[in-house]
């Protein structure tokens, strides 16, 4: 398996230490049913804790139309106040979401059923050994604004299902979207307070990670070509230029991908 640079220093996210973080956004599910024992702690529950709150407490979506049509009415980021308005779910092997029976396997996902995003940690070791991530907490961090860009996009009214695959399908101009998404919380992750400004170390974590769940990437690694026509999420350069559009500018009418990819 090809890997990417090592990431100089490999440091974590660095946290304001007075920072108050809210826990009530993320339900632990890890024991119940199907999987094993309830972890404890870690940098993945850290950065998801944050991720969360962050996404869910600055509203930098003040005025965004989207990408395919104007939202009259649209509800503010800031609306969610609970966790029972946006919710992270941890869970262990298999877990019942709105949208069905899902396995950990499939990675992380949204669903807009019940507006909630589910996440089997084990994804973030995944992320490495599978498929050739240098990892770090900004890595994960990455991932999950990610899913919370889904969410962002659900609360819009931009979240329409893609049918069918290839480079320039709606599938594709969604996933970049929420990557762009992702890039525009890095960007503000120090404006309530709880993180210092990112590195240029832990931008590169993020940048690592996008690549590495480029559909040519993958697709040349486990198939051994690359098939355009067959993407869902974007290629691993695809990837990487709109989390760092969203990054660079911090402004959501700059995630705007109905345009050319």
């Amino acid at each position: 398996m090809t890997h990417g640079p090592r990431l100089a220093g490999h440091r974590g996210v660095t946290f304001r230490g007075d920072a108050p973080l809210d826990p009530s956004q993320v339900e632990d599910t890890r024991g119940r049913g199907v999987g094993g024992p309830i972890l404890v702690g870690g940098g993945g529950i850290g950065i998801l804790i944050l991720v969360a709150s962050l996404l869910l407490g600055v509203n930098p979506l003040a005025d965004y139309a989207g990408p395919d049509q104007a939202i009259d009415g649209a509800p503010s980021v800031q609306d969610c106040k609970t966790g029972a308005d946006a919710r992270t779910v941890l869970f262990t092997g298999a877990t019942q979401a709105g949208c069905g029976y899902a396995s950990g396997a499939q990675g992380p996902f949204y669903c807009p059923e019940d507006g909630k995003v589910y996440l089997d940690i084990s994804f973030f070791d995944d992320l490495r050994t599978t498929f050739g991530a240098q990892g770090g907490p900004f890595a994960e961090g990455y991932v999950i604004a990610h899913e919370y860009g889904h969410h962002v996009q659900d609360e819009l009214g931009i979240l329409t299902p893609g049918t069918g695959a290839g480079a320039q399908s709606r599938s594709v101009r969604v996933e970049l979207q929420a990557d762009c998404l992702a890039g525009v919380w890095a960007r503000h992750a120090s404006d309530t307070g709880y993180l210092e400004p990112p590195t240029d170390a832990q931008i590169a974590q993020a940048l690592d990670a996008a690549a590495a769940v480029g559909d040519d990437r993958i697709q040349k690694e486990t198939q051994g070509r690359v098939a355009p026509e067959q993407w869902t999420h974007g290629s691993s350069a695809q990837r990487q230029r709109w989390f760092t559009t969203g990054f660079k500018t911090g402004d959501l009418d700059r995630c705007d991908t109905s345009g050319a990819l």
